[in-house]
């Protein structure tokens, strides 16, 4: 017999799964109606049998946040529980990505518009789409997502996005953003908004009394960091995570609901700059980072860029797990630099703690 996402959600409480949280099990409701209408599709009517136009889709869901409050646990909820073979469950970020490569070849082919094609194609493969994390922040996102939005809800497709900013906040002081405000106002009109309001942070909950910092970073760091990531992740293996930075891509190795896998010169060792650690500290909320050497002139380039990588983290409240060659402060003991890191070795202690990454008042928080 077909339960309902409540009642999974409640069988999950009392299995121990999951903790009884009044705030996520009142936003059930909205999803179980649009499960309902992916699982059974209206009949189509003559005209649009004619001329193959699925109806429109019903109204979406728009679910924002804290950190850490369960969005995605019910996003991965309402994807498992809805038994339609054409959906899909995908990182915003992927999608887009997806998009402009759609895009770019289109040009390639002479289409004149190069978004129809794009979007046509994901409206003939899924019915259901639901994006994890929606964030704004490349305008070449900006420029586009309100069509490609109106174009896939006017051709059939139901969509559930999450995010840590209400619809307001999205591409916030971006460059050209009067541009960008239609879409905020498709999202109101074509989507239930639902702040989800639980107090606790399961993610800091998960990680609160953890250790995060290891030393040495040997075969025994490295089998601690997998139980952190299986924990944080409920045993999935992630996958890459690309980011268009100023026209170029910066790659996280493993991603999975906001946390991020990475070794130290997967990112410190590439040409990499602000921006691009910038828009890693807005796309995950735990970076897991392995392997920091001991830094000195011998790798100067590479230590500038941890340096400003962890000043990234630490402004966004990003949660930072991390295994070393040693403790923060003897990890760049001597050269050009090392009076520099004594600051980002005292936020990297500081970041250890159980409580940091919890403040939300602080800057950068979402």
């Amino acid at each position: 017999m077909r339960q309902t996402l409540t009642q999974i959600y409640d069988q999950r409480v009392a299995s121990g799964i999951l903790r009884p949280d009044a705030a996520q099990r009142a936003v059930l409701p909205a999803l179980e109606s649009l499960r309902d209408w992916a699982e059974n599709p209206p009949r189509r009517g003559l005209l649009d049998s004619v001329f193959k136009r699925p109806p429109p889709a019903p109204k979406g869901v728009y679910l924002w946040g804290g950190v850490g409050r369960g969005k995605s646990m019910l996003m991965d909820l309402f994807a498992e529980a809805t038994e339609i073979a054409d959906k899909r469950r995908v990182h915003f970020h992927a999608f887009m990505q997806e998009i402009h490569a759609g895009m770019h070849a289109a040009r390639r082919r002479g289409v004149d518009d190069a978004l129809k094609p794009v979007a046509d194609a994901v409206i003939d493969s899924v019915r259901l789409l639901a994006f994890d994390e929606m964030q704004i922040t490349d305008i070449t996102d900006a420029m586009i997502v309100g069509r490609l939005f109106q174009m896939l809800m006017d051709g059939g497709v139901g969509i559930v996005t999450t995010s840590n900013r209400p619809p307001e906040d999205l591409y916030k002081d971006g460059l050209n953003r009067a541009l960008f405000l239609p879409f905020i106002d498709l999202l109101r009109a074509r989507m239930t908004i639902i702040e989800l309001e639980s107090e606790t942070d399961y993610r800091q909950h998960r990680l609160s009394g953890a250790q995060v910092y290891f030393t040495p970073a040997d075969a025994t760091a490295h089998a601690a960091i997998d139980g952190l990531w299986q924990e944080l992740t409920g045993n999935d293996p992630g996958a890459p995570l690309e980011l268009a930075v100023q026209g170029r891509k910066v790659v996280l190795p493993q991603h999975h609901n906001g946390v991020a896998r990475a070794g130290f010169w997967d990112l410190c060792g590439q040409p990499l700059g602000p921006a691009d650690f910038l828009a890693i500290a807005e796309a995950v909320r735990v970076l897991i980072l392995e392997g920091i050497p001991r830094l000195s002139a011998a790798n100067y380039n590479e230590a500038k860029r941890f340096v400003t990588l962890v000043d990234a983290l630490y402004e966004a409240r990003v949660r930072l797990i991390a295994s070393a060659a040693d403790e923060p402060e003897r990890l760049y003991s001597e050269g050009a630099g090392a009076f520099e890191f004594e600051r980002t070795a005292s936020r990297l202690r500081e970041m250890q703690s159980a409580d940091w990454a919890a403040d939300t008042g602080s800057p950068g928080a979402t």
